[in-house]
């Protein structure tokens, strides 16, 4: 589907294309809001026949991955997942977390999150079975090479000393495996047994070590589903959406028992529950690469056996794709509906939450202060000094009440003597709208504002804008904000406008005043520190403007000047050795012989 300029809206797929389209042009009623939003701005249609659906299905799937189109479901979090990886073709393998699935022949197991993580699993392991940790190639252990720590410990059995042979590494290896695909007994047994005996030996802090990794163990136990065979992995899947929003959610089982889970916003528009979930599942196995043995939906995907196929040919197994109706199975998608339905009620507030602040402070704004149109872009200026010296000003963006960082920018005062705030606003606001017209500009100073804020109050005001009178300030609004009170002053006005205290047009201003304070703040300070670095070698005799670069260039710091030798000085071209042994002197004046 294009729009008017030949841009690609929205990829799809379908068996009865004059019904799909029909879908998306007939009944408004049977449309949510994103796909009438859709509709609108679709002028043309294009399609390509396959041979079979599978192949449409994949034709869909790369082409999406290729244009990108914007109303098609995208996932919002390119997210990757821990997997517990052993790569079994080695001789004597490690345990470690990956988040990048290859296809290596290794075995990987997960993903974990949410309750129970890969740092927990990777604990229980290396507390009841002895096998490395360490990454040392053992193709190349050097004679006589000595066993490390975990051996003495009894984390490790020290393949790197030939002290285990490869048959018995491997034994462990399996019941690692074992353990990984849903078998506890074992390593219950064993931490069980290694709790008790640390505790004879009057051990009492390892055998709480133990006692705590038993704990863990007995919270994934619980996780046990119970009507599920042991060595059972799924993935169930469950969307909801409310016409403007789509979450999906996932939940895995592996072993058997729920290992974790995840909650995404959903991009995208979708004429129904099961054309979303059937788009994020493909999406989601592209990022994460790793599919379970069952795939598990909680709505009827309408080409289910297309994709279950699709699955079967890129995981190398048979994959089945069902919606169950009752049982454990029903259980597991009515709990991924459930996260589903709760994070669109979450996300929902908190989407509601930023517009208020953001948009919403702006109309709100416009509303209480009569504004002569809404201020989409507003600028904020403050002055940061210490008695006058280091003189700067600060002008922070906002766009759509929400900061637009790339478009701050800093001033230095160059023009006023002394210590006048007033003074220096003239200045900062005399160069900002100087060539505000000047597209060539800088992109920040190109652009013009529908609001200029003031730190300050009425004399501020007052002063800017008498100072700006003779530049091109048509359609851009003047307002000032006195932090004591949280008054706002508006030109030609004596009375503030007070806001209320609770108003998101408050709070907006707020921020955008404290921000300008800050980064002020932030610029005058590092000015400062420059000064008064320059200054203490200025101090001293015989260094001008030119040496104090020359040393800056050669040193970096100040602290790498005040540890050079004099002869590391000499050497740099310009400095003479009596220039040197000043700048020695200066910083070790405790008596110490300031030649090498």
């Amino acid at each position: 589907m294009y729009n008017e300029a030949r841009q690609i809206l929205y990829i799809g797929k379908a068996r009865d294309l004059f019904k799909r389209v029909h879908q998306y042009f007939g009944n408004k009623a049977n449309r949510t809001v994103k796909v009438i939003k859709l509709v609108e701005k679709i002028v043309d249609l294009d399609y390509i026949i396959t041979a079979n659906e599978v192949e449409a299905l994949v034709l869909e799937n790369n082409l999406i991955k290729k244009h990108k189109p914007p109303y098609n479901i995208l996932l919002k979090d390119d997210k990757s997942y821990p997997f517990i990886k052993i790569d079994v073709k080695k001789p004597f393998p490690r345990v470690e977390v990956v988040r990048k699935l290859k296809n290596d022949g290794a075995r990987y197991f997960g993903p974990y999150m949410q309750g129970i993580s890969t740092q927990d699993i990777l604990g229980l392991i290396n507390s009841a079975f002895c096998v490395r940790s360490c990454k040392m190639d053992l193709t190349k252990v050097p004679r006589g090479h000595r066993p490390c720590l975990n051996y003495h410990i009894k984390r490790c059995s020290a393949p790197c000393a030939g002290l285990i042979t490869r048959e018995e590494y491997d034994a462990t290896v399996k019941e690692i495996i074992a353990f990984l695909q849903g078998n506890d007994k074992k390593i219950a047994d064993v931490l069980t047994a290694k709790m008790k005996e640390a505790s004879e030996r009057e051990e009492y802090e390892l055998a709480l070590v133990y006692k705590q990794k038993l704990q863990v163990l007995d919270k994934l136990v619980r996780r046990q589903v119970g009507a599920l065979p042991k060595d059972f992995d799924t993935d169930v899947f469950a969307v909801a959406s409310n016409g403007l929003n789509t979450v999906a959610a996932v939940i895995f089982v592996r072993g058997g028992k729920i290992v974790g889970g995840d909650k995404q916003v959903v991009e995208g528009v979708s004429l129904d529950d099961s054309g979303a979930l059937s788009n994020f599942i493909l999406r989601f196995y592209d990022m994460t690469g790793y599919i379970a043995s069952e795939v598990v939906t909680s709505v009827q995907i309408e080409d289910a056996d297309v994709l279950g196929e699709y699955l079967s040919e890129k995981a190398g197994k048979k994959i089945n794709v069902i919606c169950p109706h009752q049982g454990v199975r029903r259980q597991l998608a009515d709990m991924a509906l459930g996260n589903a339905q709760d994070y669109l009620e979450k996300s929902i507030s908190l989407q509601e939450r930023k517009e208020n602040m953001t948009t919403g402070g702006v109309i709100q704004l416009a509303e209480y202060l009569h504004l002569s149109k809404l201020p989409v872009r507003m600028e904020c200026y403050d002055i940061s000094h210490i008695s006058g010296t280091n003189k700067v000003a600060s002008m922070v963006v906002f766009v759509n009440g929400a900061p637009e960082r790339s478009h701050y920018r800093k001033f230095k005062i160059e023009t006023v003597e002394g210590n006048d705030d007033f003074a220096c606003l003239r200045e900062t606001l005399r160069r900002r709208l100087a060539d505000i017209n000047d597209r060539a500009q800088d992109v920040s100073f190109s652009s013009r504002p529908d609001l200029i804020i003031i730190d300050g109050g009425k004399g501020q005001l007052s002063s800017v804008t008498d100072e700006v009178a003779d530049c091109d300030t048509q359609g851009i609004d003047f307002i000032s904000l006195a932090k004591r009170e949280e008054e706002v002053f508006l030109p030609g006005q004596s009375a503030p406008v007070v806001l209320p205290r609770d108003s998101y047009a408050l709070r907006l201003l707020q921020r955008i005043r404290d921000e300008a304070h800050r980064f002020a703040i932030t610029f005058h300070r590092s000015l400062r520190k420059k000064s008064q670095t320059k200054s203490a070698l200025l101090a001293i005799d015989g260094v001008g403007e030119k040496r104090v670069k020359l040393l800056f260039d050669a040193f970096r710091t100040l602290d790498n000047i005040k540890k050079a030798s004099v002869d590391e000085m000499t050497a740099i071209k310009g400095v003479d050795r009596r220039t040197a042994e000043n700048v020695y002197a200066a910083f070790h004046k405790d008596g110490t012989d300031t030649h090498d």
